[in-house]
């Protein structure tokens, strides 16, 4: 078990680290794994001393108390250290996400008054002269970083004076209510908003996941984004309870499952795609070897069983998985009750939570009660309720206090009261979970008054066995699809191949099988709800914004042009066309 740690005892996040370094000294913390290996295995001791040496180098640089410096890098822990030299020296970070357009990134730089731009290395990594950004003052996060010259005299690096750590421990330390970053949410369409994240909006995220986790010796292979809250979560929340955390610098699947094993990973934090894309590649290998029966009767045995026995019935999977699996937490989208019940047959409990950069945590299922199809409760100290039209409403000191320079987009998500108006739509079941449904600007009204949530029907299409599908009303009261083959890939790579063209039979077999999904799900869904017609989308996956939102702008505007196909009306439940 990992030691007790209240958040609520911190002032700012700087003290998560001061903490670890006193209470895990030279552990291992962090690390990287490349297609070469092993990278920069880091204790908290290093982190600090890297730290304190980006935050000297940064003041050296002119940068003070309030200035904004955008960050842009692909995983790797130089950047929490740059994070927490940025909060030693009062430089507020600005992340860019490495999805971004050029014109989001250029909008975005413009929007935070900046120009400096700090960018790591790797061949992922960005260039910021395609993106536009050229101009700015250039830093790379390898030399701010670095360690700090050993020498105490100025011979090594006359930039640092023989006293440097004694002055930077005179400098101010930035409290609760102070600004670590701005974080710039989709602006995929118009300005993209700045949310104002302080320490104290994240060090009350982090009692609210003490609530949530249990609270192991965890290890965890991430593979999201240090430019989303979601994976500065993640980082913090494992220094804080001395977990070992390794960021993956590939897409290739062997080298994720490589490190997954060597690893012996005990827990993941992961979008529902990519559970999707791990239980895809174990389905293959079942198949491979001509066991889906075999499998599937374990299956049903197993769901009956504890959870350790479920493991030791599965154990040859869990070997392939480093024999430690225990946990894994969903968040940012739909998760199919069938993908959590299939991890769940291999004794993985799988959690699901909800909630937004603005709010951190609103919600999340515990690793006692997991209810499929739910988000589960709100954890101390936030609050949570529904607005009368069913909207979603956040309260508490995690919320935010408004975007950067941009009060009319604050007075719109932020009344009165503090209460964050999250624009999703939701529910409590029986048990006071919280159900999702759809976005609020998302809803169709019908001609008799009748509302639906595209959001509803993409689900039950997701759990009939679309990958992927967007939901439009074409003319009034006419609902149709948008699809994905149901043979597309949980997470297309950028500049993958196309697939071969299908023969015409292979064509007549694809629209039966979508056909028969979309019949599957019409008679789940309501009368009012049901699918008329359904287009196939042209490209392997949906243009999407950097946090893998659909733009369903860039979908409507495509579905003038294009041809839809009736859902047969020989099965009762389906509407003619």
């Amino acid at each position: 078990m990992a030691e007790a740690v209240d958040p609520r005892t911190y002032s700012s996040l700087l003290e998560i680290l001061d903490d670890a370094r006193a209470r895990y000294g030279d552990r291992t913390l962090l690390g990287m794994r490349t297609e070469g290996g092993l990278e920069h295995q880091w204790s908290a001791p290093v982190l600090a001393r890297r730290a304190r040496a980006a935050a000297w180098r940064l003041r050296r640089l002119g940068l003070g108390s309030g200035d904004r410096m955008l960050t842009w890098s692909p995983p790797t822990p130089e950047l929490p250290a740059l994070y927490f030299g940025a909060m030693l020296a009062g430089v507020v970070v600005v992340p860019l996400d490495l999805r971004m357009t050029p014109e989001v990134v250029t909008r975005i730089a413009e929007r935070a008054a900046t120009q400096w731009l700090v960018v790591g290395t790797g061949p992922d990594a960005p260039d910021p002269g395609a993106a536009g950004l050229g101009h700015l003052l250039q830093r790379g996060l390898g030399p701010l970083t670095a360690e700090p010259p050993d020498a105490t005299g100025s011979d090594e690096d006359p930039s640092f004076p023989a006293d440097w750590e004694d002055q930077l421990a005179t400098w101010p330390r930035p409290g609760k209510d102070d600004l670590f970053e701005i974080v710039y949410t989709s602006g995929t369409t118009g300005q993209p908003r700045g949310v104002m994240v302080t320490h104290g909006n994240i060090l009350s995220t982090m009692e609210a996941t003490n609530h949530i986790i249990p609270p192991w010796q965890h290890r965890a292979v991430s593979m999201l984004p240090l430019s989303h809250l979601f994976g500065q979560l993640e980082l913090f929340y494992a220094l804080m309870i001395g977990g070992d955390v390794l960021y993956i610098r590939s897409r290739n699947p062997r080298v994720i499952f490589e490190a997954i094993r060597e690893h012996r990973m005990t827990t993941m934090v992961v979008v529902p795609q990519v559970l999707d894309l791990f239980w895809s590649a174990i389905s293959r290998e079942v198949a491979k070897q001509g066991k889906e029966r075999t499998v599937e009767r374990l299956r049903m045995l197993a769901r009956r069983l504890p959870y350790r026995l479920r493991r030791l019935i599965f154990r040859r999977i869990h070997a392939q998985l480093g024999g430690q699996m225990r946990l894994f937490i969903s968040a940012a989208a739909f998760l199919p009750p069938s993908l959590q019940e299939a991890w769940e047959d291999l004794g993985i409990v799988v959690m699901q939570g909800y909630g937004a950069t603005e709010c951190g945590f609103a919600s999340a299922t515990s690793f006692e009660e997991h209810r499929r199809g739910t988000v589960g409760k709100p954890k101390p100290p936030t609050t949570l309720k529904l607005a009368p039209d069913g909207e979603i409403l956040v309260g508490g000191p995690q919320v935010f206090g408004g975007y950067w320079r941009d009060p009319d987009a604050t007075a719109a998500s932020l009344d009165a009261d503090g209460w964050y108006h999250t624009g999703d739509i939701g529910r409590f079941d029986d048990r006071d979970n919280l159900v999702l449904g759809g976005r609020k600007k998302n809803i169709i009204v019908l001609p008799n008054g009748l509302n639906v949530f595209p959001e509803d029907i993409e689900n039950e299409l997701r759990v009939a066995g679309l990958r992927g599908s967007v939901v439009l009303e074409t003319t009034p009261g006419r609902i149709e699809a948008i699809v994905l083959s149901p043979d597309a890939p949980p997470l297309p790579t950028p500049g993958a191949p196309a697939a071969e063209p299908l023969t015409p039979d292979g064509q007549r077999a694809l629209e039966a099988r979508i056909d028969d999904i979309v019949k599957h799900a019409n008679a789940v869904l309501g009368m009012h709800q049901r699918i008329v017609a359904w287009r196939m989308w042209p490209e392997p996956d949906f243009p999407r914004t950097h946090t893998l939102k659909i733009k369903r702008a860039e979908v409507r505007a495509w579905v003038d042009g294009a041809s839809p196909l009736a859902v047969p009306d020989d099965d009762p439940v389906a509407t003619p066309a």
